[in-house]
């Protein structure tokens, strides 16, 4: 039989005594959350305006009447607080943490809500990340969430690939540019989806052209729009187009995104959503 220890100090969470009777480990929190559907907003490179898509999509889908929630798995670049002008910090109880909330009453989770400054860099590997946004969905206090949009960060990385894996997914939203190089990069993750059989609902073709004030003609900046050819090639069910607008980058700027108006173009992108979600 060992000795029992005389030097215990009470403190398990210092102690190297693996054998020890007495050792517990610390209760990890559970969040406290009824998610009904999730989805994940991707894009296969950075810079194509995933994250004002994101906002938008939850934006109209609370302006429905239903209860809604962005996690901001985009880690090294979260711009989801910004966008909603939400700068208060979390806090969290016995359960979990607990989330900020919008204007207008979305429900978000962000590590730049746990950063001293919003500029704070974050320079993690692809381990920790994936911690953190474990940490995001299992112990955050979410509560009932009709529909939970993920802010899935850019490309095809290890974290992607994690969130894809991990989280209940009900399907992905892709959101490109008009760009040939663009298209093909939507397809890697579009692929990538595929093979772990989450479907694909819809694509967003930002940036698709700039409407003139002046003479109210439609200028294609980077090119002809492509979401239609693209959606076709990997039979994406619904396509949406959004412009080149000064305006939305405003409006984001000033913490208002949630006013933004897209005139009807993203319903489609909703309307599909809704339909997968009643299956």
């Amino acid at each position: 039989m060992a000795e029992e220890s005389t030097s215990c100090s009470g403190s398990c969470g210092s102690c190297s005594e693996s054998g020890c009777a007495d050792r517990t480990e610390a209760p990890q929190p559970k969040g406290r959350k009824n998610i009904k559907h999730m989805i994940g907003v991707v894009s296969g490179k950075g810079g194509v305006g995933k994250s004002l898509v994101t906002s938008l999509l939850a934006s109209q889908m609370a302006a429905r009447g239903y209860k809604v929630g962005i996690l901001d798995a985009d880690i090294t670049g979260p711009s989801i607080p910004k966008s909603f002008g939400v700068k208060a910090g979390i806090t969290g109880d016995e359960d979990g943490i607990n989330p900020a909330e919008t204007p207008n009453g979305i429900k978000i989770m962000s590590l730049n809500l746990m950063v001293p400054q919003e500029d704070t860099p974050v320079a993690w590997r692809g381990p920790v990340i994936s911690g953190i946004l474990s940490q995001f969905w299992d112990q955050t206090n979410w509560e009932d969430i009709d529909y939970m949009f993920v802010d899935m960060p850019p490309g095809t990385s290890d974290v992607f690939l994690t969130v894809l894996q991990t989280f209940p997914l009900d399907g992905i939203v892709t959101v490109s540019a008009p760009q040939e190089l663009v298209a093909m990069i939507v397809g890697k993750a579009v692929n990538l989806a595929a093979d772990l059989e989450v479907p694909v609902l819809g694509l967003v073709e930002n940036m698709a052209y700039f409407k003139c004030d002046e003479c109210g003609k439609e200028h294609f900046i980077f090119g002809e729009p492509q979401g239609a050819a693209v959606a076709e090639r990997y039979k994406i069910p619904a396509v949406a187009t959004l412009p080149l607008d000064p305006a939305a980058a405003s409006i984001v700027d000033e913490g208002r995104v949630y006013e933004y108006e897209t005139n009807g173009a993203l319903d489609c992108i909703i309307d599909k959503i809704i339909e997968s979600a009643s299956k």
